[in-house]
């Protein structure tokens, strides 16, 4: 977007229809628009070290700054833009609510569905919205046909729900789940895809595969994986829980068949959205999760049969939208790398420290794991926190032990050098008693 018509233009298609009504998210959206225009004539990367520009954008977020916030990955802020639409149409659906939340408010979505699919890539009826990765996970996970002694295929690293949720198809069904490890880190991506490659045998009908890795951040090789799978029959489902809106991509990028995301991660969406792609040619085979009529066994809508549920967070996902794509996918992206580079270049010649995360850029973008030897990640996330004020989040794991840290746009250098000091400290003199 290049110039204010473009930005009119884009809201007036719908995505976010309070962006048309309501002053408060007008002049929000035009504050981000302004800012953004000042970096138009950049590259992403110039763009990512303009900090006048990215100061404004901080400003769209209303966070705390009492609390230094590095634990982006499970749930993100969303900007003052998403929350002010979202409570609109919270006010407006409560207005004889029977027919304004289902003959006015939720027929709108169809708009949200379309936008969704043209930042992904796919048609809008391979689009279903749903609460968060885990239903559309599950949706698929749970609906797919196997016959006993088919295997599914993931690694030891997936996200636990998903493996919870294969492990109970396992004992009611007599599935085999097959786990192969993800080195870490790699020393390139063809590691990965080797990986999967030696752990497919003739009984593999399913690889279920993370974008992003959420304990490592680690981003994975899904074209070559999606690829080998289809060369030998093999379905793919993607988990892009934390990839989506993080960095910039395409379905056509990923060859995949389905995909599940959460939008109240990356793209700063109301908290409980999500996404599900199915492929169109698939849509019919999988069950959905609460039952739908068979006239809609070919809809993609059927997946998202829940029963009563506001309206109101679906409709600002259009805000969310607005927002991610006023700043614009590569910027953004290459904003987040140069945060993550910023604190990790930092500590990368201290001694004791070390990374589970590759320094590689297509390898990793927002998250990082690092960890100081001799020291227990429980205890150092409750120093950050407690005497600190500095929010992270431990990962032990059977393979690698270390802490989560994930800035987001509206952290600040300042924010990451004082986490940085800290850490640098804890390596060389210890923990306080």
């Amino acid at each position: 977007m290049k110039t204010r018509r473009d930005f009119i233009r884009l809201a007036s298609r719908g995505l976010g229809l309070a962006a048309l009504s309501s002053s408060t998210v007008a002049s929000l959206l035009r504050d981000v628009h302004a800012a953004t225009k000042s970096v138009s004539h950049l590259t992403p990367e110039e763009a990512a070290t303009d900090e006048d520009y990215w100061a404004a954008i901080q400003n769209s977020f209303s966070v705390t700054r009492g609390i230094i916030n590095l634990n982006n990955g499970g749930v993100s802020p969303s900007p003052k833009v998403v929350t002010e639409a979202l409570v609109r149409y919270i006010w407006e659906q409560e207005d004889c609510t029977a027919y304004t939340m289902w003959e006015i408010l939720e027929p709108q979505t169809e708009t949200i569905r379309t936008g969704l699919a043209e930042l992904f890539g796919c048609e809008r009826e391979e689009i279903a919205i749903t609460r968060n990765a885990s239903e559309s996970l599950e949706i698929l996970l749970d609906g797919m046909d196997f016959k006993p002694g088919d295997e599914i295929l993931t690694t030891t690293q997936d996200y636990p729900r998903m493996l919870t949720t294969l492990r109970q198809r396992e004992q009611r069904e007599n599935l085999k789940l097959k786990l192969v490890k993800v080195p870490i880190p790699p020393k390139n991506l063809s590691e990965i895809t080797a990986a999967f490659e030696k752990g497919i045998t003739d009984r593999t009908k399913l690889i279920l595969i993370s974008h992003m890795i959420n304990i490592t951040g680690q981003i994975t090789p899904v074209k070559a994986v999606c690829d080998l799978a289809r060369s030998r029959g093999i379905e793919t489902i993607i988990d892009g829980a934390h990839s989506f809106a993080q960095f910039d991509f395409k379905q056509s990028d990923l060859g995949c068949d389905y995909f599940g995301t959460s939008l109240h991660k990356w793209l700063y969406a109301p908290k409980g959205t999500g996404l599900l792609y199915v492929k169109r040619d698939k849509i019919d085979k999988i069950w959905p999760l609460m039952a739908a009529e068979a006239k809609q066994k070919s809809d993609v809508r059927k997946f998202e049969e829940i029963g009563t549920h506001s309206a109101a967070p679906k409709l600002a996902i259009g805000e969310a939208l607005i927002f991610h794509n006023g700043i614009g996918g590569k910027r953004k992206e290459a904003r987040l790398r140069y945060l993550s580079r910023y604190w990790m270049n930092k500590l990368k010649d201290v001694p004791k420290i070390r990374f589970n995360t590759s320094f590689d850029p297509n390898q990793s973008c927002a998250i990082a794991n690092v960890h100081i030897d001799g020291t227990d990640p429980k205890a150092v996330t409750k120093y950050l926190f407690d005497k600190q004020r500095i929010f992270t989040v431990p990962i032990v794991h059977e393979e690698f032990q270390g802490i989560r840290i994930t800035p987001n746009l509206y952290t600040t250098l300042q924010e990451l050098d004082r986490f940085s000091e800290v850490m640098t400290t804890v390596a060389r003199k210890g923990l306080p008693s």
